[in-house]
């Protein structure tokens, strides 16, 4: 095992969390501090979007340990505190407060941070969802609501999109793209999903874009460029998210949609990023990629604990992930570039239980089900195949 005694993880996530279990799993006893600009404690997000929203969870129940886990794993918790910037020469993160915290190895794990509109996004009862604090003042919200604008319709938006339709809210879900999920797995599937939001009572306005969020202190509705507009009384923005990453550009690590990484996720000497920050290239597919996935943050940070503790190894994953809407349960491994063929292999759409294959290339990239969790897993064999 290399000589190191500190090792300083930036951001208090699945990934960043993960990171000093791991560590501490293969043996490494020096210091790990784990810095995070949120007060709570490491929390999962998914449920953010479903149980939490929707009231089935509380917030404590997203929590991924309690303080005594922490104080058994010996880990220095520095929650509340905001990094802006990395020494790589003096091997030190620096915090508002003034504080510097040294380091022998560093690991990013700051995520993304939701985007925003550019007219109209500070209006009372507009709202993101990415922290715990963001779905609770949503949830609050939605308590006093009638009617909701969901502008976005990827994973986030869709599955907001959903709750807030089961709580029996009036719901538009809005997006330039042609239909939901299209940038995610293409047309085909993205006219399923609509359908299934319109068969819930969705309104679903795909095809055109967002010109101004309207209202007096207070949001009103929303402007489309085809100059119509939609009355709601929440507004949720779920347009995608940028890299965390303000906090580096003057610190010379490498940055191009997120942190940089080599094969083995390390950026620089002694800098290694894991989660929805890091970007790097995937042996496996051949290509830099850059995952905004639950699984792929914990394997991601086992494999930089393992990587910065002995032989360094590629990082190789096949991507997993999955979406809850209403009845349906989308789950997908793989990569689904644009351009892909998809072609149904087992069920039948029309039934909402299916498997289908994605090629890209002549290559079989990817496998998604709906609703067909166990025929997936046979599935997802056929990615491992030469």
């Amino acid at each position: 095992m290399p000589d190191i005694g500190r090792v300083v993880v930036v951001g208090a996530s699945a990934a960043g969390l993960t990171t000093a279990e791991s560590l501490r799993r293969e043996g490494f006893d020096g210091l790990i501090t784990l810095i995070g600009d949120e007060l709570h404690l490491p929390y999962d997000r998914p449920p953010l979007s479903k149980q939490v929203l929707l009231g089935t969870w509380e917030p404590e129940r997203t929590a991924f340990r309690d303080d005594a886990t922490y104080q058994r794993l010996d880990v220095g918790l520095r929650l509340g505190a905001t990094a802006t910037g990395v020494d790589l020469d003096k091997r030190s993160v620096a915090l508002a407060s003034g504080d510097h915290v040294p380091y022998d190895r560093l690991v990013i794990a700051t995520g993304v941070r939701p985007l925003r509109l550019r007219q109209g996004h500070d209006l009372a009862g507009v709202h993101v969802l990415r922290t715990l604090d963001d779905t609770l003042a949503l949830r609050a919200a939605l308590a006093r609501a009638t009617s909701v604008a969901v502008v976005g319709a990827g994973f986030l938006g869709s599955e907001a999109a959903s709750a807030a339709r089961t709580l029996g809210l009036d719901v538009t879900l809005v997006d330039l793209a042609p239909v939901p999920l299209s940038r995610q797995f293409g047309d085909e599937l993205g006219g399923w999903v609509g359908d299934l939001h319109r068969e819930n009572g969705v309104e679903v306005r795909t095809g055109v874009g967002v010109s101004a969020l309207l209202g007096d202190g207070r949001v009103s509705g929303v402007a489309l460029a085809d100059g119509t507009t939609v009355d709601a009384d929440v507004v949720l923005v779920a347009i995608g998210s940028a890299p965390a990453t303000d906090w580096l550009t003057t610190s010379g690590i490498p940055l191009d949609d997120g942190v940089l990484c080599d094969s083995t996720c390390q950026a620089v000497p002694n800098v290694h990023a894991a989660g929805d920050v890091a970007r790097w290239h995937n042996e496996r597919f051949g290509a830099l990629m850059r995952v905004e996935h639950r699984m792929n943050a914990t394997e991601q940070a086992m494999a930089v604990a393992r990587n910065i503790l002995g032989d360094p190894k590629p990082f190789t994953p096949i991507p997993y992930f999955w979406t809850d809407q209403y009845d349906a349960r989308i789950q997908a491994y793989g990569i689904f570039p644009p351009g892909s063929t998809m072609t149904v292999a087992q069920g039948d759409p029309a039934h909402r239980k299916f498997v289908a294959h994605y090629h890209h290339d002549g290559d079989l990239v990817g496998v998604l089900g709906w609703n067909m969790p166990r025929e997936l897993r046979g599935a997802r064999a056929l990615l491992t195949q030469d």
